[in-house]
C-alpha cells in the first residue's frame, strides 16, 4: 500500500549535495515526490512509496551524503498525491 510522508532534515544539510544525493536515493528506491532548500537551512522532502522503501529512506536521511551533519529529521503523514518522478524543487 502506498503512502506518503513529510520529511524535514536540520542540521548541516545545505551546500553538501543532500538534495541530490536524495534525488539520487529515492529514484533508486522508486519513491516518487520532491526535495528542496528551506530558508531556515533545513531539507524539506515530501516522499511517496510503499512503507518499505519509505522506511529506507527515512533511515538514508538520518544520515544524508559524506559531508552533511544531520542534527534531526522529523516525519509526519500526509496524503498520497500520485507524483510520477522525484524531483529537485527551487
Amino acid at each position: 500500500m502506498k503512502k506518503r510522508i513529510r520529511i524535514r532534515v536540520y542540521g548541516r544539510v545545505q551546500g553538501v549535495s543532500f538534495r541530490f544525493e536524495a534525488r539520487t536515493m529515492a529514484r533508486y528506491l522508486n519513491i516518487k515526490g520532491f526535495v528542496k532548500n528551506l530558508y531556515d537551512g533545513s531539507v524539506y522532502i515530501e516522499a511517496e512509496a510503499c512503507e518499505r522503501a519509505l522506511g529506507d529512506f527515512t533511515s538514508w536521511c538520518r544520515k544524508g551524503p559524506d559531508f552533511a551533519k544531520v542534527e534531526r529529521v522529523e516525519t509526519e503523514d500526509i496524503p498520497v498525491k500520485d507524483d510520477k518522478m522525484f524531483d529537485i524543487r527551487f
